[in-house]
């Protein structure tokens, strides 16, 4: 098992809400691009499914397709994240959906963390393993 450390920018964000809740809250959806910086180098592209409450915190869960290398190696997979929004900070678990990968990339597998804290940069941590057969 591998660790990928790094950072992530937000290039776009575009959120509609596409149904308004009882008491203030709202069901949204965002189509939303990344740049990650770090050891893995790319691009990231998702779609996040929100629920917000009343009072703005909200909890989400989104697929998003990364593109780009790890440790040299160039391709892409698909990370499915279930995280909350107390707010401030946006804290969700990264698992890497088995069989999604691409590329030289194909047959990773693995799990991690983002965190974006409101105007601080965000950051992912990922343990993943990579299939030796397609180096």
């Amino acid at each position: 098992m591998e660790r990928a450390t790094g950072s992530f920018q937000v290039r776009s964000w575009d959120e509609n809400t596409y149904e308004e809740l009882e008491g203030g809250g709202k069901l949204t959806l965002a189509s939303v691009e990344y740049g990650l910086r770090g050891d893995i180098e790319g691009e990231g592209t998702v779609r996040w499914l929100m629920v917000y409450q009343a009072d703005g915190t909200a909890h989400y869960t989104g697929l998003q397709r990364v593109r780009g290398s790890i440790a040299g190696r160039k391709g892409s997979f698909v990370v499915e994240t279930v995280g909350d929004f107390d707010g401030e900070l946006a804290a969700g678990t990264w698992e890497i959906v088995p069989g999604s990968g691409t590329g030289a990339l194909a047959g990773i597998s693995g799990k991690g963390t983002g965190r974006a804290p409101s105007g601080a940069e965000a950051t992912y941590q990922l343990d993943y393993d990579l299939d030796d057969d397609h180096a």
